[in-house]
């Protein structure tokens, strides 16, 4: 009882600290890029017709994929307590293979390249 009670106060007071020099510690200086309403590096007042580069979306598209299939991969550690931790490792491999695979085959095909 005495130990979690010395944690709540350490984590409670480096919380408070933490959160004081935040509030104090940045400079508040904003500039006009950052008082813009869209940080993109868009001119938000011109014209909205500016031709958008395809290839940024599609890298874009495929870093989300590949990193949502990592994803799979996070409850890995405690799929080695199961009754068979050579079944989640198969699994495992198939999901690294499987994503192995599809960035050769991205990469063959001229996916990840940004410019021609």
């Amino acid at each position: 009882m005495n130990m979690i009670l010395i944690a709540m106060i350490i984590t409670t007071t480096l919380s408070l600290i933490l959160a004081t020099v935040s509030f104090w510690l940045p400079q508040m200086t904003p500039d006009a890029e950052k008082l813009s309403p869209y940080e993109c590096g868009f001119d938000p007042l011109g014209t909205a017709r500016l031709p958008f580069s395809l290839r940024f979306f599609l890298i874009a598209i495929l870093f989300l994929l590949f990193d949502l299939e990592i994803a799979l991969l996070l409850p890995l550690p405690w799929g080695n307590q199961a009754l068979t931790p050579t079944t989640t490792l198969l699994w495992a491999a198939a999901v690294l293979a499987l994503l192995t695979l599809g960035l050769i085959y991205e990469w063959l095909q001229g996916g990840l390249e940004w410019a021609e």
